[in-house]
């Protein structure tokens, strides 16, 4: 096995953290995991390769103060018996830390020894190596040839260029090429018009003097060859692009009925590749297509029905060839309709039945293509599957598409040709089976099924890869492929079976692997893996080398590290060799290897010092040395001082408009740069023209209330920094405004404006703005937000916050983001209309940095697990076309990964075992590449309901309400799921007390968690109940156990129902039950327990037992004023049961009358004495109002029921109410009167004739008397003088006001 292991440090004194040795083991060389073939122990950047650190994790520290990343850390497997070989072979006084090829790179600007390092890692991955620029390198890694570029499999040339075969390989030394034609040597040299490319294997066959390109069709295969080894491409088949003429043929007119089916047929020439048809009129019109007229895939022409329309035009074939570019028409056709109604109105274009309309019959759909009911269709693995039905019928019938036994795979499935054709694409083998079309109109439907089968051509699980191995190593070449039919695999070496290549004993073959034991320099070879079914090939080339080669320094020499005084760090010196080289560190040329003490030398050969002093000062020395040679290299450490803040800036409290002055003074090496900034609020503050920065302070200019908060300095060099904080508090101005804008009142801020972006980087962008007026209200904070096209136009979202005293801050952004920035300004009264956008910026893509979170594996289905999980946002897409890698596999079988490419957030995983835990893993992928390794997360595949039930079920009675139950667990593998619980499922068969309804209704206790026993409680006691035990998962229930029965015992009854305390008089109290609900047995009485009580205290309390049939008791009161308080429960012979508590009524002068009371006066109001004293009182006051009506109606206002004769005048003195006043102080006659020529008043004139109200008369008097209403109400009035009027006294007045 080769060894590839990082050794030595970088030589930047840079912080390197080793990640946790559980597989991978950088600090002892080697890896537990046997079958890795090739690993490198550090990769940083592309291209870049580091150290690993120490194995126990620990980090090293060169003295700068920021945080660094981790590095990765990998080794390829060793055995440890070949390190044990390896340490026998050494040279005397060598360690053995090491074995094989070493390879250790610094980050930094990478020279021509970083070329070495990428050809290893390059090998660990399996692509072509490349060969470092370093010539001195160049000249001793020697390599197999390698493939790099060939034509694709099935090669279609344009036979009017020269055809040109493509073939390219790297190797060193360099390989050379020649070809075979038909399995046999194809010999270039005799061919004049054949030649091969200059230090390449492309051929180009020339016809510009002539020749027949079809001549040279056949398969060609190239092999690229040097003295270790011999490399082949696949099988290229050459084909001639073909566009054969059309033949010719006369056309007779097609005649056809309205309404009737046609299929006018293309019958293109064959060509190569197949043309592109189309129709159109021989005017070169297209033709109209729609789900009545439609072209299908093989190019013929349908229409389901025929209309008179469609004879307007002729229909010709077109064909387009691709390579020749050139289209070739076929004779149109000429079509003739037959039709009940000749007359071609356009206006029936539109009409809703256009059918009868024109007279046409309606018929059923039928299928045109493909015929029958049924068809089958074969489709390869990755490609597109097309399933097409045409029909006919009138009206034109609609085409619906179904899967049998399932859904349309929503994101792989489209419909083309107005949902004719059915196309899905990257089908696999899920894809497979029954899918039927089925075609409706209003007269009926057909359907149509398509049995698909899903084949596959051979597809690689694990391609074998390039083997790199020092002399007597293991390694093995793994060659796995699948498809449908099962593929076969060939092994080929040097493009020779490798049955009949010389016999090896250090190589063995076991099916699709090749074992390699104690490999030597002669074991060279390229190894060519061929496996394949009918369907199709795949070739593979990997190289074995063995390489064996003396130690060379990768690093420059004579670095310099510099490192702070006390800290860690730790010196690496890059290099590599085969076998591994030992390295060993020495300081300032002499003394013996470092190693202990203050000096600790891990196993990859980096020399930790774990504290640094002044006198590790100096020059360090590493030497390399294996078998075949050693190289040295030099590290110059420099010791520099710390850099300190000791004069810190201190918190101060300042009265706005007054002068701060933060101190902040700085020691450091003099050798070093110091850089000195400022930060508020742990943001980088912006240096206004009211501050002023020196080397030793910051100064602020008329404080205001924004720069209030925490300032930080920190004082910096390119090797560590030192911080200090202080906090500034700004007291607000109590004084009186003397100023008229002091007094203005406070708004929102007026909108920032002006944004720019400046400092334009992949990552990141400088946004500045120019702050709008505060409005008297300084501006606290500034929102930025952005807005992106792509995936959410004109949403708006928060990208970050800002303090207000910075008008200009850096954003770090997304990648593959069309950004557009507003800001919104904040006060404290509120936040500012957005400002205007700023132009867009766009990043460039990457590939994503993370993978989707909330992974779950979920069966839906006894035979699927569902794959879920939550989407990423458009600003973690990092680049178009985000996808989603699913894979999955079964756990703890190591079978291969199944995967599938999906769109969206689901994965459907079909045909799965029951209840199986699966490997789940979903790794994010764009255009720009794949996202980080994804987190392994186990799913479950479905439930199935349980198949056994819970066994001995013993039930226990506890007591009259619980019983305890013991049952036997079921077996594991018949649960068939989860175990979610385990289920009693009961109900009350019967009480035993005679004629007692109970509810029969099912009730259920769970048990969570397989556990053998339980307890059912809150029983009905005095019972006889039936029990049954299921098991429980996800799915459900499983089969219930036999049915057990049980009875409960007797228990105490519940409340008595209804009790009521009623207060008949003063002296009784009356108390009434019913009985309980819930006897819960046999009642034998009640007991009575009743206490007198008068505020807070208490008499003696009195107890009183009942038989099981009194439901009433009469207490006699000891003294109207105490109270009772009453608790009345039932008994059985188990005991007494839950107790019923009343109060007695509270007496008649308490503020709060009960119930009772309230009861007892209603008692009284029923009384006779009572209903006979409130009849009095109504009499009285009724023979009162009669006596007041009399008194008063002689006079007074009167209402005017019905309209005059006479309209009134204006002076008429009219009331509110309508009545007029007949003793005004003018002594008026009424107006209006009419008299008879008696002087009487007629009477139907007005119903308030004068005589109701006189004291007796006939009805009518003379005009003298006429006056003595006038006169008599003038005297009340005299006698009333100073009252008010008779109309607020009389309640008929009052009476007729209201009416």
């Amino acid at each position: 096995m080769r060894w590839l292991a990082a050794r030595g440090a970088a030589g930047d004194a840079r912080e390197v953290a080793a990640p946790g040795a559980d597989i991978w083991d950088c600090a002892q060389g080697w890896s537990r995991s046997s079958w890795r073939l090739i690993d490198l122990c550090a990769i940083w950047e592309p291209g870049v390769f580091l150290p690993s650190a120490a194995a126990d994790g620990s980090r090293a520290s060169t003295g700068v103060g920021k945080s660094r990343p981790n590095e990765a850390e990998k080794l390829s497997t060793v055995r440890k018996a070949h390190i044990e070989r390896h340490k026998a072979s050494r040279a005397c006084g060598l360690g053995s830390r090491e074995q094989g090829l070493v390879l250790r790179m610094a980050r930094q600007q990478a020279p021509p020894w970083v070329h070495v390092a990428l050809i290893f890692f390059l090998l660990s991955l399996g692509g072509a190596i490349e060969i470092p620029m370093d010539p001195s390198i160049q000249n001793e890694l020697t390599q197999p040839p390698t493939i790099t570029k060939q034509s694709v499999k099935d090669h279609i040339v344009d036979p009017r260029d020269n055809i040109l075969i493509e073939c390219e390989a790297k190797g060193n030394p360099a390989p050379s090429f020649h070809w075979t034609r038909n399995s046999r040597f194809f010999n270039i040299a005799k061919d004049p018009r054949v030649s091969m490319r200059r230090r390449s294997g492309t051929l180009v066959i020339d016809f510009r003097s002539g020749g027949r390109p079809e001549e040279y069709e056949g398969e060609y295969q190239c092999f690229a060859r040097n003295k270790f080894g011999t490399a082949l491409s696949n099988r290229i088949r050459l084909q001639v692009s073909k566009s054969p003429l059309w033949p010719k043929e006369n056309l007779d007119p097609v005649v056809v009925q309205e309404g009737a089916p046609l299929t006018l047929q293309c019958n293109p020439p064959p060509g190569l590749p197949s043309p592109v048809i189309f129709w159109m009129s021989s005017s070169m019109e297209p033709i109209t297509q729609d789900k009545r007229v439609s072209q299908g895939h093989n190019g013929d022409l349908y229409f389901s029905n025929v209309m008179l329309q469609d004879m307007q035009t002729d229909y010709s074939c077109n064909a387009r060839f691709h390579f020749t570019h050139t289209i070739q028409q076929k004779n149109p056709f000429t079509l003739k309709v037959l039709t009940n109604n000749p007359y071609n109105d356009s206006s029936l274009r539109n009409h809703p039945d256009i059918y009868s309309a024109r007279g046409v019959a309606e018929r059923t759909p039928s299928f045109m293509y493909p015929q029958g009911t049924s068809s089958s269709q074969m489709v390869l693995r990755g490609m597109d599957l097309l399933l097409e039905c045409i029909a006919s019928g009138v009206p034109t019938p609609d085409i619906a598409w179904y899967k049998k036994g399932g859904d349309l795979p929503s994101n792989k499935a489209k419909f083309e040709n107005f949902n004719k054709a059915l196309r899905i694409t990257n089908v696999s083998e899920e894809d497979s089976g029954e899918y039927f079309c089925l075609a409706s109109n209003k007269m009926g439907s057909i359907r149509h099924t398509i049995s698909v089968r899903v084949k596959a051509a051979p597809y690689w699980l694990d391609e074998p890869k390039n083997l790199i191995l020092a002399p007597g190593e293991d390694g093995r070449l793994v060659c796995r492929a699948n498809g449908n039919p099962k593929p076969t695999v060939q092994w080929m070496v040097n493009g020779e079976p490798l049955q009949s290549a010389p016999p090896n004993p250090n190589r063995e073959v076991a099916g699709d692997t090749i074992i390699f034991r104690d490999t030597q320099i002669s074991s060279r070879a390229v190894y060519q893996c061929n496996t394949s079914n009918e369907h199709g090939y795949l070739l593979a080339n990997a190289f074995v080398s063995v390489l064996d080669v003396p130690p060379r320094m990768l690093s420059p020499r004579n670095q310099l590290i510099r490192v702070i005084l006390y800290n860690r760090t730790r010196l690496d010196c890059p290099f590599f060799g085969s076998p591994i080289p030992t390295l060993r560190w020495f300081k300032n040329g002499q003394g013996s290897n470092l190693d202990g003490g203050n000096y600790h030398v891990y196993e990859n050969g980096s020399l930790e010092i774990k504290m640094i002093r002044k006198e590790d000062q100096g020059i360090y020395t590493c030497v390399a040395t294996n078998i075949l040679g050693k190289a040295e290299n030099q590290v110059r450490l420099e010791v520099k001082d710390p850099t300190r803040i000791y004069r810190m800036p201190e918190d101060q409290v300042a009265k706005r408009g007054t002068t701060v002055q933060l101190e902040c003074r700085v020691k450091h090496d003099p050798s070093l740069k110091l850089t000195v900034s400022w930060l508020k609020d742990d943001e980088p503050l912006y240096i206004g023209n009211r501050m002023k920065k020196e080397d030793d302070s910051l100064t602020i200019f008329g404080v205001a209330e924004r720069d209030q908060g925490s300032y930080t300095c920190m004082a910096s060099t390119e090797l560590d920094q030192d911080l200090a904080k202080a906090y500034l508090t700004v007291l607000a101005d109590q004084a009186t405004p003397t100023n008229r804008l002091a007094a203005l009142p406070k708004g929102r801020p007026d909108r920032p404006r002006d944004l720019e972006l400046t400092d334009l980087a992949e990552r990141s962008v400088r946004l500045t703005w120019i702050p709008g007026d505060d409005n008297n209200s300084p501006i606290t904070d500034y929102v930025v937000q952005f807005e992106e096209d792509q995936f959410q136009p004109g949403v708006w979202h928060d990208h970050s916050k800002f303090p207000g005293s910075v008008n200009s801050a850096v954003l770090h952004l997304s990648p593959y983001v069309n950004y557009q920035f507003r800001v919104i300004a904040v006060n404290e009264v509120g936040s500012s209309h957005p400002s205007l956008p700023s132009e867009r910026y766009r990043t460039s893509g990457a590939p994503p940095e993370s993978n989707p979170s909330d992974v779950k594996g979920e069966g839906t289905r006894k035979n699927n697990m569902e794959i879920t999980w939550t989407p990423m946002n458009a600003t973690s897409a990092f680049g178009p076309n985000l996808r989603y890698i699913v894979k999955w596999r079964r756990r703890e079988t190591r079978e291969t990964w199944n995967n599938v490419t999906v769109w969206g957030s689901r994965y459907v995983v079909g045909q799965t075992p029951v209840y199986v835990p699966y490997e789940i893993r979903v790794q994010a992928e764009n255009d720009f590449g794949k996202g980080p390794e994804p987190d392994t997360v186990i799913g479950y595949s479905g439930e199935d309901y349980p198949r056994a039930a819970p066994t001995e079920v013993k039930i226990r009675v506890l007591n009259s309400t619980a019983i305890s139950l013991q049952w036997n667990r079921v077996y594991s593998d018949t649960v068939q799921g989860q175990l979610r619980e385990y289920r009693a499922y009961y109900w009350r068969e019967s009480s035993l007390l005679k004629n007692l309804w109970v509810s029969q209704k099912r009730q259920q206790a769970s048990f969570p968690g397989d556990r053998p026993r339980g307890v059912v409680a809150r029983l009905f006691p005095y019972s006889n109940y039936k029990l049954e035990m299921v098991v429980v998962n996800g799915r459900g229930d499983g089969p219930r156990s036999e049915t057990k029965e049980f009875t409960t015992p007797e228990g105490v009854p519940s409340a008595p129902r209804r009790f009521r305390v009623r207060q008949p008089n003063l002296e009784t109290i009356n108390l009434e039950w019913d009985h309980p609900e819930h006897p819960n047995g046999i009642l034998i009485g009640y007991t009575l327990r009743y206490v007198p009580f008068n505020g807070t205290k208490l008499g003696k309390q009195m107890v009183e037992n009942f038989s099981p049939n009194q439901t009433k008791f009469s207490v006699q009161r000891a003294d109207p004023v105490s109270r009772y308080r009453f608790s009345l429960s039932a008994r059985t012979q188990v005991g007494s049961g839950e107790a019923a508590t009343e109060e007695s009524p509270a007496p008649p002068n308490e503020a709060t009358p009960t119930a009772a009371y309230t009861n007892n006066q209603a008692d009284i109001a029923t009384q006779g004495w009572f209903i006979g004293l409130m009849c009095a009182i109504a009499l009285l006051v009724l023979i009162l109002l009669i006596v007041c009506f009399i008194k008063r109606s002689r006079g007074g206002k009167y209402p005017v029921r019905e309209k005059k004769d006479v309209p009134l005048g204006p002076e008429d003195p009219k009331e509110e109410d309508g009545s007029f006043d007949y003793s005004d102080e003018d002594n008026k006659p009424l107006q209006g009167s009419q008299t008879s020529l008696d002087g009487t008043i007629k009477q139907q004139e007005s119903d308030d004739s004068l005589v109701d109200y006189g004291e007796g008369g006939e009805g009518q008097f003379n005009e003298d008397g006429s006056f003595i209403g006038q006169y008599t109400v003038k005297k009340d009035k005299e006698e009333t003088e100073g009252n008010e009027s008779s109309e607020a006294t009389s309640p008929v007045n009052a009476i007729y006001s209201l009416a």
